[in-house]
């Protein structure tokens, strides 16, 4: 079975690469899915002749601009910008806009395809999308920013709305971006409308949208600990970030009883040996500068330059950070020190020698497109607001969040027939690639060629 899986492999990848040359993040992210989907699509007759998987991994299109605007200076500033409608075969096209230097096609295309089979798995009518731009709002003034968001609405404007595309918030859009980009959206179009998500609540922003993805997070790993009849009490995690995900992600869980060990920066990480309190969270969530790498001594913080958080000795690692955080040396580290569990908070978080590594050491691992779905399954739930020009309270929201990732849990649960390790356990990764391809491949059989 080995040896024919990886003749389907490369044989597969040779002519994915011969369309996407030097799209290392794209190409990484579909060959892990290739790896553990192929078999089951040659298996079907119906998937086979349809080509799903080949027909997934090409975006139905692509749309690329220029954004062009002032800075304070007065001075003229380009930059470019995309939107990756990845597929609408259940939904229409759902994901979030990323701001940062380091965006590119490949980037966004391979956050795109994963957004594809994390939205299948969440139950919710959602299609996938990603887009963004090569624009940093770090250092930028509140004008500037919202110069920009105007000026990126002016061209993204025309090809989004809440039955079309509806785009979200992502590294460098939070919700006074997406406030922005919603309001004129609304002025472009002259109606009232859900066309983003993870708006401010005064603009029909939903509830919850905030802690979503890291609240989900906490939820799923809850989940895997169950199988095992574990919780989370008393469990030590390292967590990477010190965003969005991370910092809802560490709040809940330290509320459950789970002793929150790391954070981390640019710069290194902070390390709190007996469990960040609550006051050392907020200090370390909102230090700023190089003050932040000298914590006060009362918080019990140890600051660690140009270090990662896997070299702390964690029972559960959650990288929240960002693509190919997760190394080969860190994936020694947590095996070694005895780490459990990994649950992804971020988007293909470990280089695909990490995943190897830690597999083989018998670490528990579940991937991005199953354990931080949280943030696009309230994204689905404020869309479903909008839609029915409603407003449901953050325990409404959180009860639907928590059920949504429990059913994710569950779902991966029932593809155990095809997707055990060794032990009998649950392959996480694998049966959450093979329940997103097989919703998605479904929804392609059903509507043709087309």
């Amino acid at each position: 079975m080995k040896d024919r899986t990886e003749t389907l492999l490369t044989g597969f990848m040779d002519d994915i690469a011969s369309h996407h040359r030097g799209e290392t993040e794209f190409l990484q992210a579909v060959e892990e899915v290739a790896r553990d989907v192929l078999t089951i699509e040659k298996a079907d007759r119906h998937y086979t002749q349809a080509r799903v998987l080949a027909r997934l991994a090409e975006a139905d299109r692509i749309i690329s601009f220029r954004v062009t605007w002032r800075d304070d200076a007065g001075q003229v500033q380009i930059n470019r910008g995309w939107r990756v409608q990845q597929s609408n075969l259940l939904g229409p096209y759902k994901g979030g806009l990323r701001w940062a230097a380091s965006v590119t096609p490949s980037v966004l295309k391979f956050l795109a395809f994963e957004q594809a089979f994390k939205n299948a798995l969440t139950g919710l009518p959602l299609g996938a999308a990603k887009g963004g731009a090569d624009f940093d709002p770090t250092g930028r003034s509140e004008a500037e920013i919202e110069r920009f968001a105007s000026a990126f609405m002016t061209e993204l404007g025309p090809h989004i709305g809440p039955e079309r595309d509806v785009p979200a918030g992502d590294i460098g859009v939070g919700a006074r971006e997406v406030g922005l980009m919603s309001r004129a959206w609304m002025q472009q179009a002259r109606r009232w409308g859900g066309a983003l998500t993870g708006k401010p609540t005064a603009l029909g922003g939903s509830a919850m949208r905030a802690e979503a993805t890291g609240y989900g997070l906490i939820y799923f790993t809850e989940a895997m600990l169950a199988e095992n009849d574990m919780t989370l009490e008393g469990q030590r995690i390292a967590l990477s970030g010190r965003g969005n995900v991370s910092s809802h992600a560490a709040r809940k869980a330290m509320r459950l009883g789970a002793k929150v060990i790391t954070l981390s920066g640019r710069a290194g990480t902070w390390h709190a040996p007996d469990g960040f309190t609550p006051d050392a969270l907020d200090w370390v969530l909102n230090a700023a500068g190089e003050a932040a790498q000298t914590p006060p001594a009362e918080l019990n913080i140890e600051f660690h330059h140009d270090q990662t958080p896997w070299r702390f000795g964690p029972d559960i690692a959650l990288p929240c950070a960002t693509q190919n955080e997760v190394t080969l040396d860190d994936a020694k580290a947590l095996a070694d020190s005895g780490c459990m569990y990994l649950a992804e908070g971020a988007n293909m978080p470990l280089t695909s020698q990490a995943e190897a590594h830690l597999s083989q050491a018998g670490v528990i691992q579940a991937p991005g497109k199953a354990a931080n779905a949280g943030g696009v399954a309230v994204s689905g739930l404020e869309m479903q607001q909008n839609a029915g020009f409603a407003s449901w309270d953050a325990e409404k929201v959180d009860r639907r969040l928590r059920r949504i990732m429990c059913d994710i849990h569950s779902l991966l649960k029932r593809e155990r027939a095809s997707c055990c390790t060794a032990s009998g356990g649950v392959d996480y990764r694998r049966a959450a690639n093979v329940a997103g391809y097989r919703r998605l491949a479904d929804a392609m059989i059903a509507g043709g060629t087309m």
